[in-house]
């Protein structure tokens, strides 16, 4: 695979994608947004033999990525089974930044201080940012991540951004004629939308 080009603004955003966790799915891009990155995600790549090495690539070109393992546990469909995709694609950009150090620097996210130890044990050592899970604990976590960032914004500014979009989320659905928020034009849309929404 050809070396890939380091946007140095990206960040790969590795979150779940189900409705439970839309609040925080809307309070990372809204924050990273506001911090002046630039949030990326696989949901605009498409399904097949080669998702794995677009999933890589995509990692390659981001300085950064944050890792959500917040929702691993069990799911409630018959067969019960764990949510393996944010431990594995972590598990690509851990690899990926030990190989590449000045290239790629990941983060880990989680709801409970307690369970990063136990679900992942080899990551003993690694300091996880507890949200909580509360919209306003990711934007806490995210400045304490990005803390040497030029760019400062305060986490009441950020929680201003985030109710205006919000309240138009309704229409960037419309205009995509989409039913849920995790599809790749209504992604994008909506960092649009912080961009100017915080620049008010």
């Amino acid at each position: 695979m050809p070396r890939q080009r380091v946007e140095q603004d990206a960040v790969f955003l590795n979150i779940p994608y189900d409705p439970q966790f839309e609040r925080l799915y809307l309070a990372y891009i809204v924050g990273l947004t506001v911090l002046g990155f630039v949030p990326r995600a696989t949901l605009g790549i498409p399904s097949g033999a080669r998702r794995l090495e677009r999933i890589f690539g995509l990692i390659q070109r981001c300085r950064y990525s944050v890792h959500d393992l917040s929702r691993v546990q069990l799911d409630r469909k018959a067969p019960r089974t764990p949510r393996f995709n944010m431990p594995f694609e972590l598990g690509i950009a851990v690899a990926w930044a030990a190989q590449n150090p000045s290239r790629h620097t990941w983060f880990t996210c989680e709801e409970d201080q307690y369970r990063p130890l136990k679900s992942i044990s080899d990551l003993n050592g690694t300091d996880f940012h507890i949200h909580n899970g509360t919209v306003e604990g990711v934007m806490r976590e995210l400045c304490n991540v990005f803390v040497r960032r030029r760019k400062r914004p305060t986490v009441p500014f950020m929680m201003s951004v985030y109710r205006k979009l919000r309240r138009r989320i309704p229409l960037i659905q419309y205009a995509a004629g989409a039913a849920s928020l995790f599809e790749a034009r209504v992604f994008d849309d909506m960092c649009i939308a912080v961009a100017k929404l915080s620049k008010r």
